[in-house]
């Protein structure tokens, strides 16, 4: 049963929607000169067929008669007038600052001033889920990513890069998930993606923490990182891995290894490509002195590097990879201990050069690996340390550290 879509009133839309002239609903809002939106009908019969020269709202003096779209407002008409002709549950009521909100999306695209505007606008939406709900309703999100974009613009001015990074502050408060599918869709243009990895590499500290807790919020839904990975190749990596190596902002750090993971986690060739931009040499350099959430974070990534033979050659190349695995397992987390010991498969099984066996024994990986053996019961990693034994037992077993009685239970022979 369809339900009869009533006319409008006077009372039944915002202000900010109501030509200053006829006091109606807009259909074609443009802005004039002096900064003022009114329906085009109505403007161009005041100054076209009145012959007026001054402005009907403000009465300033009007020189120049170029009218402008204001396509953002006639979006929030549109999109204020389909939620409104639903026939099913009644829309949300509007946010407390639901007048506000709307005042400054009509204004924020056409201001010169987008750098206070975007601010302004950051400050509302912070103070709570109502509001950027309301903010997602009326066509925000897709006014703030035409910003980000404009970074994309031949020869970009200070103010348009100034405004990209606020910009991106607004969309910081914003949460993502999967059910929201036409926000999702909106962040999945190649555009945007294209823009946001411009100021991983050139934006501020503030810019580049926005950008990569956006970019931490989109893995964790799943995103197809595919395209990105193909246009920005090697430099997305070390922009990201920039962060990861981040001391102060340790923020930025955290959501820059989370991203990696995701990344790296489903597709070999992104693991290729952080491989050709250090990632091997950068992670290791940092496991030392990481605390445990970030050692388990760091060990995960190395893990998943050496899946590669490319990241396998990288880390025994590496003087300190041996080492500082070793020294992390048994000593941070059972989660740390379990990925160094797949990691050490991994190396003795595609790598046991004498070297490398050597620096096991030497820093410490093998006292480790015996003593998981007295764990109760069986699992993954007791059954990964018994076969690093028995593969190398035999050439361990010649250095007076190597417990002699492990040579029964492992088979070995004389």
């Amino acid at each position: 049963m369809e339900i009869e879509k009533k006319p409008h009133n006077l009372m039944d839309f915002p202000q900010h929607f109501r030509c200053p002239i006829s006091m109606e609903l807009m259909k074609d809002p443009v802005t004039i000169s002096t900064g003022v939106t009114y329906e085009r009908k109505s403007i161009e019969k005041w100054l076209f067929s009145y012959k007026k020269t001054t402005c009907p709202t403000t009465m300033q003096s009007i020189d120049n008669y170029t009218i402008t779209p204001n396509h953002t407002l006639k979006r929030l008409i549109l999109s204020w007038e389909g939620g409104n002709s639903h026939q099913s549950s009644p829309p949300p009521p509007p946010s407390s600052r639901h007048d506000e909100l709307i005042s400054l999306l009509n204004t924020v695209e056409s201001t010169p001033f987008k750098v206070s505007s975007l601010k302004k606008l950051k400050s509302i939406i912070e103070m709570g889920d109502e509001i950027k709900q309301d903010f997602k309703r009326n066509g925000g999100v897709q006014m703030v990513l035409k910003i980000v974009m404009q970074i994309l613009d031949e020869n970009p001015d200070f103010i348009a890069f100034r405004a990209c990074e606020e910009a991106l502050g607004v969309l910081h408060q914003l949460s993502l998930s999967e059910e929201d599918e036409k926000t999702m869709k909106l962040f999945s243009k190649p555009d945007l993606m294209k823009a946001m990895a411009v100021m991983l590499q050139r934006g501020s500290t503030e810019a580049r923490f926005y950008t990569i807790s956006i970019f931490q919020k989109m893995v964790m839904v799943e995103f197809d990182w595919s395209f990105v990975i193909q246009d920005q190749g090697m430099d997305f990596f070390k922009s990201i891995l920039e962060l990861v190596s981040d001391e102060i902002c340790t923020k930025a750090s955290s959501c820059a290894l989370q991203v990696l993971i995701e990344i790296l986690s489903s597709s070999k060739k992104s693991r290729l490509k952080a491989i050709e931009a250090g990632a091997i040499c950068i992670l290791i350099e940092l496991l030392p002195d990481s605390n445990r959430s970030k050692c388990e974070k760091i060990m995960e990534l190395i893990k998943l590097l050496c899946e590669c033979a490319e990241g396998r050659l990288g880390f025994v190349e590496h003087g300190l990879g041996i080492a500082a695995i070793s020294k992390k397992m048994l000593n941070v987390s059972n989660c740390a201990t379990k990925i160094g010991v797949k990691i050490l498969w991994l190396i003795c099984n595609f790598h046991p050069s004498e070297r490398v066996l050597e620096e096991i024994l030497v820093f410490g990986g093998v006292k480790k690996i015996v003593a998981l053996l007295h764990i109760d019961g069986r699992s993954s990693t007791k059954d990964k340390v018994v076969k690093i034994l028995k593969l190398h037992g035999s050439s361990w077993r010649r250095y007076p550290c190597f417990p002699s009685e492990l040579k029964d239970y492992l088979g070995l022979k004389e």
